[in-house]
């Protein structure tokens, strides 16, 4: 048994067709069905079911590829190990970030981790809070980039900053005239809020509470720009945070963006990963530049 038999198996339970499977580990099919069937031969099992019109995975061989699974994983993380001995900078990295930073924050951040860590690869997946804690503990993600706290949990926590909130207004109404708000004046509103799932709703929700805002409860949108699109149409206001906020606008805008007054509704932006993991020098100077480059109008 060998490392890259163990690949070829992987490859068919999640392809279920030889050919693709072939094809994934850049080998010829014959190649990959002979180096299967000695696997079988040497563990003395029936892996693989193979007809004509499908091919599954027997019993044992459900249970013998999530083994498989573990191993190379495993190996990978060997490698990994003994390269951030010669470099903590260097090596792949998988990052989960949430929706409502991720296509606000990466376009800051990336150029300049790209430049300043150029043996470092970045892959970047993007989830909601609960899939990204998940999938952290199954140590299928490194580190995390999501709005803090979190209840309840055993990781690692680097506050990276605080990104103020704004209301997002359509510009025909009384509130969009004003240059600055205090949360008195938004007293009695209703607001549009992302659907269940979204970690920045209950942030949102934190807010109505200490301004006496209601949630409008005849729409949920899945995207902040979905609420951004339903705000310039004028069918109702919403918070947003600060990074969404456009560096350029015109009076011609639909939407208005206006500043609340000190203290600001804010988020906590943080990082999370394991404890005790080995790349703890790799997440910090990355955190530390991510913090360098932050725009001025985002703080700690």
């Amino acid at each position: 048994m060998n490392l890259r038999d163990l690949e070829y198996l992987v490859a068919v339970d999640e392809e279920r067709h030889f050919h693709r499977a072939a094809a994934r580990c850049f080998v010829s099919q014959p190649t990959l069905s002979g180096q299967l069937k000695k696997l079988e031969q040497e563990l003395g099992v029936l892996l693989i079911e193979r007809t004509n019109r499908q091919v599954s995975m027997t019993e044992a061989g459900i249970a013998v590829v999530e083994h498989a699974r573990k191993a190379l994983a495993e190996t990978a993380i060997i490698k990994d190990v003994a390269n951030n001995y010669k470099d903590p900078m260097t090596g792949d990295i998988r990052v989960g970030i949430i929706p409502t930073i991720a296509p606000y924050l990466l376009p800051i951040i990336m150029p300049h981790l790209h430049n300043h860590f150029k043996n470092l690869k970045l892959w970047l997946y993007e989830y909601q809070t609960q899939a990204c804690l998940e999938k952290l503990n199954k140590a299928e993600l490194d580190f995390l980039i999501l709005a803090l706290p979190i209840e309840k949990h055993d990781f690692t926590e680097l506050d990276l900053f605080r990104e103020p909130f704004r209301l997002a207004v359509n510009r025909e109404q009384l509130l969009a005239k004003k240059k600055h708000l205090n949360l008195g004046d938004i007293t009695n509103q209703k607001l549009l809020l992302l659907e269940e799932g979204h970690c920045l709703r209950g942030h949102i929700l934190d807010v109505c509470l200490l301004a006496g805002v209601q949630e409008q409860t005849e729409f949920q949108a899945t995207s902040l720009e979905t609420l951004r699109h339903m705000v310039g149409e004028g069918m109702g206001m919403t918070l947003m945070p600060e990074l969404a906020v456009p560096k350029k606008t015109s009076k011609a805008d639909d939407v208005r963006y206006i500043e609340f007054s000190d203290p600001k509704p804010n988020r906590r932006i943080g990082m999370l990963y394991r404890k005790n993991n080995y790349r703890e020098d790799t997440f910090n100077n990355i955190a530390e530049l991510i913090k360098s480059v932050l725009p001025v109008n985002v703080f700690f």
